[in-house]
């Protein structure tokens, strides 16, 4: 079972950013595809982006414009660049392989929790 280690998150204004990573214990290369997924008190687990082997990315419309997932197959990590941050998007923020059974899953990091507040 590969290890997923996500930065530290932390607090930040209305309108400001931050950049999270997630560094796996082994290569990432051979996985077709890795997410980032948040959970907010009381709601369920989202997905918030994906990017596959390739480059390609999705990211949920919530994020879409604020938000740019990328991955460094050399460094095996999967980053989460996060602008124009809002109260919203405060949630714990994981970083896991992707896949349609993404909801299945039984392992999950401890997450790195972002809160964004004025």
């Amino acid at each position: 079972q590969v290890q997923l280690v996500e930065s530290e998150g932390g607090l930040v204004q209305p309108g400001g950013s931050l950049r999270l990573s997630c560094t796996a214990s082994r290569s990432i290369f051979s996985m077709p595809a890795m997410g980032w997924y948040r959970q907010a008190p009381g709601k369920q687990r989202e997905l918030v982006a994906f990017v596959t082997r390739g480059g390609g990315t999705v990211h949920a419309d919530s994020v879409k414009g604020r938000f740019t997932i990328s991955r460094d197959n050399a460094k095996n990590t999967v980053y989460l660049q996060m602008n124009s941050l809002k109260p919203e998007d405060t949630a714990v923020y994981y970083c896991n392989q992707y896949s349609a059974a993404w909801q299945r899953y039984d392992y999950w990091g401890q997450g790195t929790q972002v809160t964004v507040s004025s």
